[in-house]
């Protein structure tokens, strides 16, 4: 038999020594300890193991705030800097959104071009902005719209005898665009504005 084998078998024995043996709370003489000094002794250690539950099952459910508030920041800063990048995109793509515009605005040039090629055009453009509006990307700008300062840009006031129309959209220069209620960039507009007679 090795060393080691000799160890483990002393340890058994130590060990089946005690198996019989059961521990009593005694005095500093000796002496067992009275049945309610135990009770009290048992009722002290439970106060105090409650204590330490509570103070555990607070720590518990402050980290879990913690870290639910932190998914919550997280997920935020993922949001912002999502909208951040798509803004960042949509501005650079406006040029050619622009020139879009400017080739559909001009009536006379447009209606030349052979049917087929235009109807791939505006496809195309119809797919551009369906793309930017899966980011919830809008366009703003339409005429007959009421002005609105947060979303456009007058460049100039037409005056108008007509009342209904007062403070509406009468041309637009230059679409503008928003995501969600950010504005990227405000629609230039022409408006209407009521001069009494």
């Amino acid at each position: 038999m090795d060393k080691d084998e000799e160890i483990k078998n002393e340890n058994l024995k130590n060990n089946e020594a005690f198996d019989d043996v059961s521990f009593v709370e005694s005095t500093e003489d000796g002496e067992a300890l009275p049945t309610k000094d135990i009770v009290k002794k048992l009722r002290e250690e439970i106060k105090k193991l409650q204590k330490e539950k509570e103070e555990y099952l607070t720590g518990w459910q402050r980290a879990k705030a913690d870290y639910v508030n932190l998914q919550k920041d997280e997920e935020g800063k993922r949001k912002e800097l999502r909208n951040f990048v798509t803004i960042g995109l949509v501005e650079d793509l406006l040029p050619a959104l622009d020139s879009f515009d400017i080739a559909f605005g001009n009536k006379e040039a447009w209606e030349k071009v052979d049917k087929n090629w235009r109807a791939g055009v505006e496809h195309i453009y119809n797919q551009f902005l369906g793309a930017l509006e899966s980011y919830g990307v809008s366009k703003i700008g339409k005429v007959g719209n009421v002005f609105d300062h947060n979303l456009h840009e007058a460049i100039e006031t037409i005056n108008t005898d007509d009342e209904k129309i007062d403070h509406t959209i009468s041309f637009v220069t230059q679409y503008g665009y928003k995501m969600g209620e950010k504005v990227i960039r405000p629609a230039r507009v022409k408006v209407y504005g009521f001069v009494k007679e």
